[in-house]
């Protein structure tokens, strides 16, 4: 009898999957994991891992499973929490929520599982593992969840085969009603509870006061930059390599404050990112204003009016090479390949045409159409139907 340990959140979608695998024949266990318990940065009174590990435990008791709570918490501040300050003090927008499946639920969690002797870790993620043969060996495929619009496999897109080869997503094959639907049959108190929003860490805690808290406020000025400005009138100059010119396309702009007018005041670069609309607090102008470019050194914020605006858009970025990451390594580029792909730049973006170019020092991933606010630091995940070939950090 093969051994599965669950990571039960205290959700819906972690009972049903505990559930599923029990009913195939799998001796499962399950395991809340506390990755957080810093009650100086959080903002209600409300203890949600408490109320969430106790849901856990409740599901687990109903399903007849041995049930542990793991405490992560350590490794959480130093493989997530830290490097999410680090980048948002160099400007970058983090992806905590990738990362976290990456070096915790895949990792650690992973661990702890395989010492208690499991041969699978289960999560209650929409999304699809697939299994073919190559060349006389296992292949694993990260595929999306049947449920269009809650697939996860974004979220996934940083996974090694090695980690898929021991992973299990018993509700990939179902839709969102059908999960809600059997916890509520079998009368679980999960059944009607509300999906979790925000860090997969900081429960009910908002990200900006989060950030607020940890990194130091300083005020700075807010530019508004007009669409007709002369930095989107550059002619394209003449390339010698197309290398060269990818490298000019997925480049940011160089703002200057004499570009735009001054319309008002921010309390650190840092807490903002591209195409932010909101907590710019600044009024009167016709259309709403986005953030269109963030420079952390001299804390200054740009921005334009309207989700139309010109700096807004780009057609290419770029992946050092040491951020490539293919799930399916038997496809990965050599120098001077390219690949045709479905991309996205973020989680529920519907998927893009766009072609992989891979070179000496990295990738360089040009979209068909220009994208609104790629911003440093997201992931940009690559497909060919529904499988996510690999993934790799925006530079």
């Amino acid at each position: 009898m093969k051994r599965v340990v669950v990571g039960l959140s205290g959700g819906v979608d972690s009972s049903v999957a505990a559930y599923l695998l029990k009913e195939q024949g799998y001796e499962v266990i399950g395991l809340f994991m506390k990755n957080w318990h810093d009650d100086s940065v959080t903002i209600s009174n409300e203890c949600p891992w408490l109320e969430d590990s106790n849901d856990a435990l409740l599901v687990a008791e109903k399903l007849g499973i041995p049930f542990q709570t793991v405490d992560l918490s350590e490794q959480y501040k130093e493989r997530i929490v830290d490097y999410m300050f680090n980048e948002y003090e160099q400007g970058r927008t983090p992806n905590p929520d990738v990362l976290c499946n990456r070096e915790i639920k895949f990792d650690v969690f992973m661990k702890i599982a395989l010492s208690l002797g499991a041969d699978y870790v289960a999560t209650g993620h929409y999304c699809r593992k697939g299994t073919i043969e190559k060349d006389g060996k296992e292949i694993y495929q990260l595929l999306a969840g049947k449920d269009g619009n809650k697939d996860q496999s974004y979220f996934l897109c940083q996974l090694s085969q090695e980690q898929l080869s021991k992973a299990l997503f018993p509700i990939g094959e179902l839709i969102k009603p059908q999960v809600r639907e059997i916890a509520a049959k079998l009368d679980l108190v999960t059944a009607e509870k509300k999906d979790s929003q925000g860090l997969c860490f900081i429960g009910k805690v908002r990200l900006p006061e989060f950030l607020q808290q940890k990194l130091k406020q300083k005020e700075g000025i807010i530019v508004e930059i007009p669409a007709e400005a002369a930095i989107y009138e550059t002619e394209k100059p003449e390339f010698a390599s197309l290398e060269e010119e990818l490298q000019f396309e997925s480049q940011n702009r160089e703002y200057a404050k004499d570009l735009g007018k001054i319309v008002g005041k921010h309390q650190g670069a840092h807490y903002f990112t591209k195409g932010q609309r909101k907590g710019l607090n600044v009024g009167g102008t016709k259309e709403g204003l986005y953030v269109i470019e963030t420079d952390v050194e001299n804390n200054v914020i740009y921005t334009g009016q309207g989700n139309q605006h010109p700096g807004l858009f780009k057609k290419a970025l770029f992946i050092q090479q040491s951020e490539v990451h293919w799930i399916r390594e038997d496809l990965a580029l050599k120098s001077g390949e390219t690949m045709e792909v479905m991309a996205r730049i973020r989680y529920r973006q519907p998927l893009q045409k766009a072609t992989l170019h891979q070179f000496e020092n990295g990738m360089y991933v040009v979209f068909d159409q220009p994208q609104s606010a790629i911003t440093e630091g997201q992931f940009v995940a690559w497909h060919h139907d529904d499988e996510v070939l690999g993934s790799g950090v925006i530079s």
